[in-house]
């Protein structure tokens, strides 16, 4: 699959634009949300561009498994391995970038506020 020149992530995967990589495996890097909501705030993409979680867990599964792992590996790192991983699927949920992305957040007790 070609990444789509026109896509932020996907220039963040090719070197195109650089940003801070925390961490990276075979299918997915991590690197800090520009806006962070809490002390830990990363970004996990898929190197391969998707829409949306449920896209990438269709055609490449253990892209996803890889993703959530590495997502779980920046949470062991920077907040004791606690965190919630959000995915925004679609403008009504709150995707603004159509690649999918899980955001992991930690390092402080979360509150609940899903909308």
């Amino acid at each position: 699959m070609s990444l789509p020149a026109d896509c932020l992530f996907c220039q963040f995967v090719d070197g195109t634009l650089e940003t801070e990589i925390v961490g990276q495996n075979e299918h997915a890097i991590a690197f800090r949300d520009i806006n962070p909501q809490a002390p830990l705030h990363v970004l996990v993409i898929p190197r391969e561009h998707y829409a949306d979680v449920a896209a990438l867990a269709g055609a490449d599964p253990e892209a996803l498994a890889d993703l959530v792992g590495l997502a779980q590996e920046v949470a062991l790192d920077e907040a004791d391995g606690e965190y919630r991983l959000i995915f925004n699927s679609g403008p009504m949920a709150g995707q603004s970038v159509f690649h999918v992305h899980g955001h992991v957040l930690g390092g402080t007790k979360l509150g609940w506020s899903p909308a």
